[in-house]
């Protein structure tokens, strides 16, 4: 696995960050000049490509595709997969993206301008397509099997997952690069501010992003990328591949009432299905890796169906996007990467700025503090506008 998000531009950075409760949230005064209501985000440090990649190929990256390159290098090197093997054997690539906004911004830009599509160039065009990650990924890393995007908003890196999964079952792929990744620059949110969807809690960025708690008024907006090898278990033996995790159960479902209306009847299902695939129940869940974004319709629901499976049980709840803040299209898939970490390393990352539990938050056994524990088996949730539902269930190996 790879990640590069605002908590770290690797896997040990980000064990550290997650470990101590540390926020990777900050202030972007461009946002603020440009007009937005509030300027917090995720500070998401931009990757040096050059002396790493071409130019021709830097020219065709969008930002996200620049953070799932550098995760995705991680990933591969974790996995013990070279170039050599790369270009041997057939691996295939699904990543979860659902927008590509500075490019068609800027591909606009110098349209009205100048009037002459000639100047636009042809690397604003694959910056700006919402396939732009995977296309990337594909040609540097010389990938021929399955390739698409999932464009299935905030669930997309999870639903990458779950789709990666589902088709090594089939025997259709033995080893599949999935992920999840979201640019971070002012345009690429802009219509979300537009939604009063964002905390203005402005005086200490830190302290803004409050899933659960009673006094939350907003979502925080960030990105990067993360990437997981995921394999076939045979194959990954047959390669001597050291084993983080195993993906046992994937649930769905969707909503189908209003666009951007949560559901706690659709997370429900989404949850218990996945459960059911893995097969385990409630009990044998150790730590729950909640969507709460920290706004109120959708933590309420989100607790209200946590309520409904998990009460009284022992499975610690957290959301990272206390310290992440909403990674979009790629939370799904950090969100797993978050929680194989904490599997290897012991411990429940924190739901910080938890100050004040809701009425619906109150029953759960939330961790407000890191707590050092076993984690063998996760449930992770990932919910969606549009109705979108994900959940995967991952266990130690």
């Amino acid at each position: 696995m790879g990640i590069w998000s605002c908590l770290g531009k690797n896997v040990n950075e980000v064990k550290e960050s997650l470990y101590a409760g540390k926020s990777g949230i900050g202030i972007d005064q461009d946002r603020l000049e440009y007009g937005f209501r509030s300027g917090l985000t995720g500070m998401v440090e931009r990757p040096v490509l050059k002396g790493i990649l071409d130019r021709r190929t830097r020219v065709g990256l969008s930002e996200e595709a620049e953070y799932a390159f550098m995760a995705s290098k991680e990933a591969f090197e974790m996995s013990k997969i070279d170039e050599q093997y790369l270009l041997d054997n057939e691996i295939g690539v699904i990543f979860g993206n659902d927008s590509s906004a500075l490019a068609v911004v800027q591909a606009a830009e110098i349209m009205a301008e100048k009037h002459d599509s000639a100047l636009i160039g042809s690397g604003l065009i694959f910056q700006g397509m919402n396939s732009t990650v995977n296309m990337n990924m594909s040609t540097i890393f010389h990938l021929r099997g399955v390739n698409f995007s999932v464009s299935a908003a905030c669930a997309s890196g999870s639903h990458s997952i779950g789709l990666g999964y589902l088709l090594i079952k089939q025997g259709l792929q033995d080893v599949v690069l999935c992920g999840g990744a979201q640019e971070v620059n002012k345009y690429s949110m802009s219509s979300f501010d537009a939604l009063n969807t964002f905390s203005v809690r402005m005086d200490d960025p830190t302290k803004a992003s409050r899933p659960f708690d009673r006094d939350r008024d907003g979502l925080i907006p960030s990105g990067g990328a993360a990437a997981l090898v995921v394999e076939d278990y045979d194959h990954a033996v047959a390669r001597g591949a050291t084993i983080l995790a195993e993906v046992c159960g994937y649930g769905f479902s969707s909503n189908g009432g209003g666009i951007s209306q949560p559901s706690d009847e659709g997370s429900y299902i989404a949850m218990t299905r996945a459960m059911k695939d893995a097969g385990v129940v409630a009990d044998d869940i150790d730590y729950i890796n909640a969507h709460a974004t920290s706004t109120h319709q959708g933590d309420m629901c989100e607790a209200i169906a946590l309520d409904r499976i998990f009460n009284g049980k022992r499975a610690w709840i957290s959301s990272t996007k206390s310290m992440t803040g909403h990674e979009c299209w790629m939370a799904g898939a950090s969100e797993i990467v978050y929680s194989i970490i904490m599997m290897h390393n012991n411990f429940v990352a924190p739901n910080i700025n938890l100050e004040n539990p809701d009425d619906y938050s109150a029953p759960l056994k939330l961790a407000t503090k890191t707590v050092d524990t076993p984690v063998n088996t996760v449930l992770s949730n990932s919910f969606g506008f549009g109705g979108t539902n994900s959940a995967l269930v991952i266990k130690k190996l």
